[in-house]
């Protein structure tokens, strides 16, 4: 079938009223229609006023909290409940996947933040996104708050972004970060349409390992970042994870992804902050050790740890080196043309290292105020393979020594 949208002309008009046997002159409503509308409109308007009658017997403070769900508000617990968890987690310096963080993130918020929605495509334990308060929401308890959507992407994108345009709820759904091939169309209307939906992606690189190319992201991140007014989150830690969270339920008009790794990370966030970090963008997580700044690492994810221990290796031959954590781009493009500049100064060299295809690094590699030969990139230039995570960082070139190494070539 062959279906073309265009506006039908006079005659294509004419023959679909002769079709249908349609008498009536243009924009002229049938008296029997009419009737039969208004008979619903009565009905409907009956039902409003019972609605509007049962809520105002409700007190003030539940009449507030409704209308601040409906309108996608914030709710008032969110911003303490993650600062806690986030001196918590600093002190404690826990060595854990990000998707692990996620889970104990919204162990936190899940029991205050009510009109969170939960769910994932047949892989709930894979990505740690039922917390033990949610309930399985089915036919028999309409009161859940987890959905089990079995292997249907797409379909649990669709229905996230159904409730996202109801109102009234948070919905926030699971799958591996592959698998957004599956739900790239809803994951597209979700930030067409304006709706703040929080897609979970787990298993976020070559670091899931042994499952090899077929479930390993290597042009998903620059594909997902592609897509307008869509906010990719990839966090270095657990207390990164914390703020992601808090990014995503106080997001009124967008989207986010949040990508999450399969192996334990290393906290390299351990000086509590209130302040939201992750919100910023990025931010400047080291500083160089002693002399100028000669070299600039950004990176996201689990490569923030490599960046970190690759500074150790330049500081030790006397490289001035900072690195950035760049949890999510667009929210570094949105901030203050001066912070960006404190945050990726002039002259330096900079390289970035993310275990994905290089496709839209160039904007702050080059773009702002960096120079073309005194920029690098440590990541992926084809698929995966199946191997231990770590025999494959090695095996693809994603370690502290090549990208000191390539700091190096570029002085």
């Amino acid at each position: 079938l062959l279906f073309i949208c265009a506006s039908l002309g006079l005659d294509e008009i004419e023959a679909t009223r002769t079709a249908y046997g349609w008498q009536h002159a243009p924009f002229e409503v049938p008296n029997s229609i009419l009737d039969a509308w208004r008979i619903i409109g009565r009905r409907g308007g009956e039902a409003r006023n019972a609605w509007q009658n049962r809520f105002a017997t409700l007190s003030a403070s539940r009449q507030a909290d409704f209308n601040r769900i409906m309108s996608g508000g914030t709710h008032k617990r969110l911003i303490p409940v993650v600062r806690a968890l986030k001196r918590t987690l600093s002190n404690e310096q826990p060595k854990v996947a990000t998707r692990k963080a996620s889970e104990m993130a919204l162990e936190a918020i899940n029991p205050v933040v009510a009109e969170t929605i939960g769910g994932s495509a047949d892989l709930t334990g894979s990505n740690n996104t039922k917390t033990p308060d949610l309930g399985i929401f089915d036919s028999t308890n309409r009161k859940g708050r987890y959905i089990h959507y079995g292997v249907r992407e797409h379909g649990m994108a669709a229905a996230m972004v159904g409730m996202a345009l109801h109102g009234g709820v948070k919905p926030y759904g699971g799958t591996f970060l592959c698998f957004t091939d599956y739900a790239r169309g809803a994951i597209r209307l979700s930030a067409l349409m304006g709706l703040p939906v929080t897609y979970v992606m787990t298993h976020d690189s070559i670091g899931l390992g042994e499952d090899g190319p077929t479930h390993q992201p290597i042009e998903h991140l620059a594909m997902l970042r592609a897509t307008p007014n869509c906010r990719v989150i990839r966090p270095a830690d657990a207390v990164e994870t914390a703020e992601a969270w808090e990014v995503a339920l106080s997001s009124r008009r967008t989207p986010t992804v949040l990508a999450l790794s399969r192996q334990s990370l290393p906290t390299v966030r351990t000086q509590h902050k209130s302040r939201n970090l992750t919100a910023m963008g990025a931010y400047t997580l080291a500083r160089p050790g002693s002399g100028r700044r000669q070299a600039v690492l950004i990176a996201t994810g689990s490569e923030v740890s490599v960046a970190l221990e690759a500074r150790s290796l330049l500081e030790a031959d006397g490289i001035g080196t900072s690195v950035v954590s760049m949890p999510c781009a667009e929210l570094f493009a949105e901030q203050h043309e001066a912070y960006r500049r404190r945050v990726l100064p002039a002259g330096a060299v900079r390289v970035a290292v993310e275990a994905g295809v290089r496709q839209g690094w160039d904007r702050w590699l080059l773009d702002e105020r960096g120079r073309a030969g005194r920029d690098g990139f440590v990541g992926m230039e084809g698929f995966g393979a199946s191997a231990p995570a770590g025999d494959l960082y090695r095996h693809f070139g994603i370690t502290a020594e090549n990208v000191a190494a390539k700091v190096r070539s570029l002085l």
